[in-house]
């Protein structure tokens, strides 16, 4: 396939979202989501300053942290000049959108809050929402399913979107994962102090993925993927995990 076939879409520019995770851990979800957004016809551009979005600091009920996390972030975006601000993680992408809440005291940063949510988008959703695209060019050679991240589902409404792109996937066969909607267990600092519940939560994930027999199970988030990859990993099981963005760069 040529770059000249492989560019659909219009124009746009885009600022990456990277998140911590991704570029501590992960970096080939990052590499990966650069890659499908050029072949979606959008230019990327990367701001090295980005910091971390205030999510652990916020969850932990860490406000005031969490507020001085949030304003350097919001501050950085604003000299952006892209037209999206995108990001391969849903729970980052949620906490942007939940910087309106954490400044509710606050109506200046508030307004400057509400602008960037406004402008900030999970990849599946930027691509199906915005872009209007469901085929990007992927090909997979095997049976995958998908879980919910819990906050894609529940802060971003994302349900379709990823499940389209996958169906658009060449060679992928998709399958429903029973209770997809289930949380995997990890909830951040959750784990953490609830070890050995977050390992019940997951062993009832795992024991769903290995029923339904997949190649791979993807998601849009890196930290449900680090849960539920670990445990896969440990109990010796062929199933690997994929981040979407990792998918849908797949050629």
């Amino acid at each position: 396939m040529s770059r000249e076939s492989e560019t659909i879409g219009n124009q746009i520019r885009v600022g990456l979202f990277v998140t911590c995770i991704v570029d501590q851990m992960w970096s080939t979800i990052g590499t990966s989501t650069v890659e499908v957004l050029r072949r979606a016809g959008c230019t990327v551009e990367f701001d090295e300053r980005q910091t971390c979005c205030g999510q652990p600091a916020f969850n932990t009920g860490y406000r005031a942290e969490a507020q001085r996390v949030a304003r350097r972030f919001i501050e950085i975006c604003e000299e952006s000049t892209a037209d999206a601000i995108v990001s391969p993680s849903v729970s980052c992408t949620a906490m942007v959108r939940h910087y309106i809440q954490l400044f509710q005291d606050d109506e200046q940063w508030q307004r400057r809050a509400s602008a960037l949510a406004a402008r900030t988008f999970e990849l599946s959703s930027f691509l199906v929402r915005v872009l209007k695209l469901q085929d990007v060019g992927a090909r997979f050679a095997g049976r995958v399913t998908w879980h919910d991240a819990c906050h894609g589902l529940r802060d971003l409404d994302l349900h379709d979107e990823p499940r389209s792109l996958i169906a658009h996937v060449r060679e992928a066969e998709f399958v429903e994962l029973e209770s997809a909607d289930a949380c995997c267990g990890f909830g951040g600092t959750f784990s953490v102090k609830y070890p050995e519940i977050s390992a019940a939560i997951v062993d009832q994930k795992i024991e769903a993925i290995e029923r339904a027999g997949v190649d791979a199970v993807v998601s849009g988030d890196a930290s449900c993927l680090m849960q539920i990859g670990g445990r896969l990993s440990r109990i010796g099981s062929k199933t690997r995990v994929m981040h979407l963005a990792e998918l849908l760069a797949g050629t």
